[in-house]
């Protein structure tokens, strides 16, 4: 039905100068939908997609513009990403780029001049609950590409604007789409894990943010310190290289803000935890479920889902999540995502 709908309206394209995007644009353009290719110019990494991008909009015959998000995703996103980490957190930049950014100020843009749905390459879907008046988002075919998980901040009033014109074929199936519709890809090339950080998030961060060391002690004993850490904002829950302990390894535990202290521990069993507390927590639908319930969830992008009861903590907007089995390296900062099988159900921050 969504298909159908769209072919009659017009559709702006989020095109990233990748075989995802590009895809995403050659399916629209051949099912007849009225195409507008718009380049997000986010940061100065972002110049030779933009070359792409313009190249792959010419091929198509269909309108390519710019628009340049530099100064919004700099305060959205990257000083987002600096003020967590100095907290001791570890974001995801990618979960709030898609609320603000792809789905916030290019939808905005977008029914401004008119179009009725935005696209974007994610390997996601979404499908109309015609009795419920409502939409789902569900994860992508391609188990191993499947974006769901960035995207559980969204609501209705966003998916019912959202087309992911890939959502139903593979990793594989795109590429070979790339080269029936002739797109220049000599190879398909690996997205950054985080698109504004060109080497590593550790190179990142020191570059930035102030070193601040301190002790570190094991939990055994808080009080004996064994090393000096750099600051806490170079470090992760579950982190073992890079801790520079003699007579390893070490594996970091926690992070004592107050008195910045690292936390390690050489039993890995330590990192293993029954449940977490979870905030900003948001529901798809826009209603909230009757709460105990049972959903699977997924604490990083690359876990695997895991059951787990979710109940809200009375007089307050934190939710507990208990685990049916004890889930390793808990990291806050990070997002959990509520699935009820392939649907996404909703998410939160973990505290």
């Amino acid at each position: 039905m969504r298909k159908e709908k769209a072919k009659r309206n017009k559709v702006v394209v989020a095109m990233s100068g990748g075989v995802d995007s590009s895809v995403a644009a050659a399916l629209l353009k051949g099912a007849g939908v009225n195409v507008i290719g718009v380049f997000l110019r986010l940061n100065n990494l972002s110049r030779g997609s933009e070359t792409k991008a313009r190249q792959v909009a010419k091929i198509l015959n269909i309108p390519f513009y710019v628009f340049n998000f530099e100064k919004e995703f700099k305060k959205r996103i990257v000083d987002y990403f600096l003020k967590e980490n100095k907290k001791g957190l570890t974001p995801n930049p990618c979960v709030i780029c898609n609320k603000e950014i792809k789905f916030g100020l290019l939808l905005e843009k977008a029914l401004k001049i008119d179009a009725d749905f935005i696209a974007t390459g994610h390997y996601a879907r979404v499908v109309e609950d015609r009795p419920q008046q409502s939409y789902k988002l569900y994860k992508g075919r391609d188990k191993e590409k499947d974006q769901s998980y960035f995207l559980w901040k969204l609501g209705q009033s966003q998916l019912k604007h959202i087309l992911f014109p890939i959502g139903n074929y593979t990793r594989a199936e795109v590429e070979k789409l790339a080269k029936k519709f002739k797109l220049p890809f000599g190879g398909v090339k690996k997205s950054q894990e985080i698109c504004f950080i060109p080497k590593t998030v550790e190179d990142f961060l020191k570059r930035r943010l102030k070193s601040n060391p301190g002790p570190i002690c094991l939990m055994s004993d808080i009080k004996q310190i064994i090393g000096r850490h750099q600051g806490l904002w170079f470090y992760t829950i579950g982190q073992r290289k890079g801790i520079r302990l003699p007579q390893g390894p070490y594996y970091v535990l926690s992070k004592d803000l107050k008195k910045n202290i690292l936390i390690v521990t050489k039993n890995e069993k330590d990192l293993f935890k029954k449940e977490l507390t979870a905030k900003n927590v948001n529901w798809i639908s826009g209603k909230k479920p009757k709460l105990p319930l049972g959903f699977n969830v997924k604490i990083r992008y690359r876990s695997k889902p895991v059951s787990a009861t979710i109940s809200k903590i009375l007089h307050s907007t934190f939710y507990i999540l208990k685990f049916t089995r004890p889930q390793r390296a808990i990291t806050p900062g990070q997002s959990v995502v509520f699935y009820r099988g392939q649907e996404v159900v909703g998410g939160g921050i973990i505290c």
